[in-house]
């Protein structure tokens, strides 16, 4: 079964979730961490949490907000196991993209095409908006 964990600093965790609850509806799939809050837990006891929860034949992929941070840094020392992925600089349209995805396609192929997918929702509007409007003119 494919799982999902989405960690953040803050509660951008619990905001994306909420988004993906209005499109997709409540799924028990998806776990959350919000990394430095009010909550007595440290982050590394958070992650063993949710790793704790695996069995074998999961796949677990895991979206953190930044490259680099303290989170995605935690969580690589999980980032060898065969059946934990890894994606680092999130968008909805990219957790969507490949919470959508066919479970029988393959978890590279579709992390790689929500990742081409996500970019590509990140546009500059008013840029295209002036070349629409260049373009009618």
């Amino acid at each position: 079964m494919r799982k999902y964990l989405i960690a953040t600093h803050g509660t951008f965790a619990g905001g994306i979730k909420s988004s993906l609850d209005i499109i997709l509806g409540e799924s028990e799939t998806i776990n959350l961490i919000e990394a430095y809050t009010e909550t007595n837990k440290s982050l590394q006891e958070d992650i063993e949490e949710v790793m704790t929860q695996l069995i074998p034949e999961d796949e677990l992929i895991v979206f953190t907000d930044l490259l680099g941070g303290s989170i995605t840094n935690q969580i690589l020392q999980f980032g060898l196991r065969e059946n934990i992925f890894i994606v680092a600089g999130i968008n909805l349209p990219l957790l969507l993209d490949i919470m959508l995805a066919d479970s029988e396609t393959p978890i590279n192929e579709v992390i790689e095409n929500g990742i081409e997918n996500g970019r590509e929702q990140m546009v500059f509007v008013n840029k295209l908006i002036n070349s629409t409007k260049e373009n009618y003119d």
